[in-house]
């Protein structure tokens, strides 16, 4: 298998090889344009210098000399001296020359077969060819005298290797700044690799590939929501169980946290850096044990990772095994009791005391029949009934009177109330008024029920003690209670957590020394 081309050799490659073709091309196109641009300041100067020549006014009237070139002579050769020129050659009409840097041919004709136009056509132009001297670039200038006649002609030339040369010189300039922008182009390229390398922490592109789908997976396939937030406290990963549970899209990544679930304390922990665990939060009618871990970059918080768990489907099942619990015990308190007066009547039966036994007998029937009138006349739901019945027999065996308010009245209640969720509110309400009266001279529980409106109203009330102001605004807390032992101060908190997940309300009067009571509102729809 071909080993894999890390992507610092595949930036650094890239980047030298657009710098090196970018710098030739940049040396080639400015090469062209320096060769054209020198040979056609180069040109022009020798056709100025032969132009000027050609119209002085001193090598005109010496045309008119029986020996020309002792006067034009001197004159070609100060001027080619001064401006560089190779050579400055000043014919006659028929090309025999009048001047030239080699004296000894002066006087023979002009090489290079390029001076018609002048001559003859009497322009003043540029071009190139090969003379005594060599190839050289040229300006031709025709010379006229007084009467506007061409006389002569004057041509001025550079050697093309001179040319050449020049604009090597110049290119070797540019090749070593191209040589010096490119060796800075390539350690540029290599800190960008390095600090590009540092950024993906080392890993190549295959691997990154890769994380991402495992993560992508992972993420799926956690049955935990996950909710992650950058430094800013936008959202920037939430995975499909968290979606699910908090009814979410797409939609509110990118969203700051607060905007979407104002109340996640991420930014707390954004802001502190210190990691929550377990804690319990009530989000869009359920509850969940929420974990949240700052994520760290060096020193520095830049973001927050949060995972939670549904707790509310645990909570009914625990709910409900503890309310199976209490039905178990309120039964057997209530099968306790009536085998207990079982054996009295039985006992006296046995001693012949037919009259007492059926005066007890008597007793016992109009009891339980004043108790289960109210109870299956104006109570109709069935659950209730069963909670009910189950709690007398609990208040027989506490020696507790639970009355049921005769003017009671529920028809069957809707099915988002279910029983688990039913008996935890009553029971537990009961429950703490069984405990708060059994001190008291007035052992006496009252319940009632009614469903007018568009309210399901529970109230239960004792005759005990009381409480206090201060003690009402913390009785509803987690672990608050105002009774010693351990495992204490639950039950009013879940009484309230449940009640809120049935959209109702909560209200507790209490006055010290004359009784407690407890009115629980549940919409008979839920809002």
């Amino acid at each position: 298998m071909l080993k894999r081309i890390s992507l610092r050799t595949k930036i650094l490659t890239s980047i030298i090889s657009l710098l090196i073709i970018v710098t030739l091309l940049i040396t080639a196109i400015y090469s062209y344009i320096e060769w054209t641009q020198t040979k056609e300041q180069m040109g022009q100067r020798a056709l100025d210098v032969a132009t000027s020549i050609s119209l002085s006014p001193e090598v005109i009237e010496a045309y008119e000399l029986d020996d020309p070139s002792e006067v034009i002579q001197p004159i070609a050769e100060d001027i080619r001296q001064k401006v560089g020129a190779e050579f400055i050659v000043v014919g006659n009409e028929n090309s025999i020359r009048y001047s030239h840097p080699n004296e000894n041919r002066i006087g023979h004709g002009m090489v290079g077969g390029d001076n018609d136009q002048a001559l003859i056509d009497g322009e003043y132009y540029k071009s190139e060819a090969v003379g005594s001297l060599g190839p050289s670039l040229r300006g031709k200038a025709p010379v006229f005298n007084n009467d506007g006649d061409i006389i002569g002609i004057v041509s001025v030339g550079f050697m093309v290797d001179d040319i050449r040369s020049m604009i090597y010189e110049r290119l070797q300039v540019l090749f070593i700044n191209s040589s010096i922008i490119l060796a800075l182009g390539v350690v540029g390229s290599i800190f960008l690799t390095r600090s590009i390398r540092k950024d993906i922490l080392g890993l190549e592109p295959h691997e990154i590939v890769t994380f991402y789908r495992e993560r992508k997976a992972v993420l799926r396939s956690v049955k935990e929501g996950i909710i992650s937030i950058d430094k800013e406290g936008r959202i920037s990963i939430m995975n499909y169980s968290a979606r699910k549970m908090l009814e979410l899209d797409e939609a509110c990544k990118s969203k700051n946290i607060n905007e979407v679930l104002p109340n996640t304390k991420m930014i707390q922990v954004l802001e502190k850096g210190e990691p929550e665990y377990d804690d319990e939060m009530f989000l869009r009618n359920r509850v969940y044990i929420v974990n949240r871990i700052p994520i760290y970059e060096g020193d520095q918080v830049v973001g927050v990772v949060s995972s939670f768990r549904d707790k509310t489907e645990i909570q009914d099942m625990i709910n409900t095994l503890s309310e199976v619990k209490n039905y178990s015990e309120d039964l057997r308190a209530q099968t306790h009791e009536y085998t207990n007066k079982l054996y009295v009547i039985s006992g006296l039966l046995q001693l012949g005391n037919y009259e007492e036994a059926i005066n007890l007998i008597q007793e016992e029937s109009e009891h339980h029949q004043q108790q289960t009138e109210t109870l299956f006349s104006n109570i109709e739901d069935q659950s209730i009934q069963a909670i009910l019945l189950g709690k007398l027999g609990k208040a027989s065996e506490k020696k507790v009177d639970l009355v049921i308010d005769p003017a009671s009245v529920l028809s069957p209640l809707p099915d988002y109330m279910s029983t688990s969720k039913l008996v935890t509110v009553l029971g537990n309400l009961i429950d703490n008024a069984f405990e708060a009266v059994r001190d008291s001279e007035n052992r006496q529980v009252i319940f009632s029920v009614t469903d007018y409106g568009h309210d399901v109203i529970f109230e239960v009330s004792d005759k005990g003690d009381g409480v206090s102001g201060e003690i009402q605004q913390k009785i509803f807390q987690k672990g608050y209670s105002t009774k010693s032992g351990g495992d204490r101060g639950y039950g009013l908190s879940i009484v309230q957590e449940v009640v809120r997940e049935l959209d109702g309300t909560i209200e507790l009067k209490s006055e010290k020394g004359k009784g407690t009571r407890f009115t629980v509102y549940l919409p008979k729809g839920r809002r």
